[in-house]
C-alpha cells in the first residue's frame, strides 16, 4: 500500500537523512589504516544520538550495532568487528537513524588510504552507476 507524506512529513524525513548523511562526513575522516570498524559503529551512535537521533539499525532484527560496516569482496550487512583496517582496503559502510519515528539510510563505499587504480576504477563505475539508478 502507497501511504502519501504530507510536506511536514517529508521534511521530518529530511532531518533523519541529513543526520545519516553528516554521520558519514564525519566518518570519513576517521576511515584510516589501523582503525577498526567497532571504533567507527561507537563514533557513528554517539554523533547520531548527539544529534537527536536514534541509531535506525541498532536492535532492528537484534543487530548488534548502529552501522553496517562491509570491508572488500564482503557482501553487505557486515558486522563491525576489531579487526584492523588495512591500506588498499574499502569498506562499504551502511547507515539509519531515526528521528521523529522517520529512518534516513544511506550507505557509502570509502578508500582506506590509497587503493589500487583498479580499485578506483571500480569506485568511480559504482559511484556513476548509482548517478544513473
Amino acid at each position: 500500500m502507497l501511504v502519501l507524506k504530507n510536506l511536514d512529513e517529508i521534511e521530518l524525513m529530511r532531518e533523519s537523512a541529513l543526520i545519516v548523511s553528516k554521520t558519514l562526513g564525519m566518518l570519513a575522516g576517521e576511515i584510516k589504516p589501523g582503525v577498526t570498524s567497532l571504533k567507527l559503529d561507537k563514533l557513528a551512535e554517539a554523533f547520531i544520538r548527539d544529534h537527536g537521533a536514534e541509531p535506525g539499525f541498532l536492535g532492528l532484527y537484534d543487530f548488534p550495532n548502529t552501522l553496517c560496516i562491509s570491508p572488500n569482496e564482503q557482501v553487505v550487512h557486515g558486522i563491525p568487528n576489531n579487526d584492523l583496517l588495512q591500506e588498499g582496503d574499502i569498506l562499504s559502510v551502511d547507515c539509519g537513524a531515526l528521528k521523529n519515528d522517520f529512518y534516513g539510510d544511506h550507505a557509502y563505499t570509502f578508500q582506506v588510504g590509497e587503493v589500487s587504480k583498479k580499485t578506483k576504477k571500480l569506485l568511480v563505475l559504482m559511484k556513476l552507476m548509482s548517478i544513473k539508478a
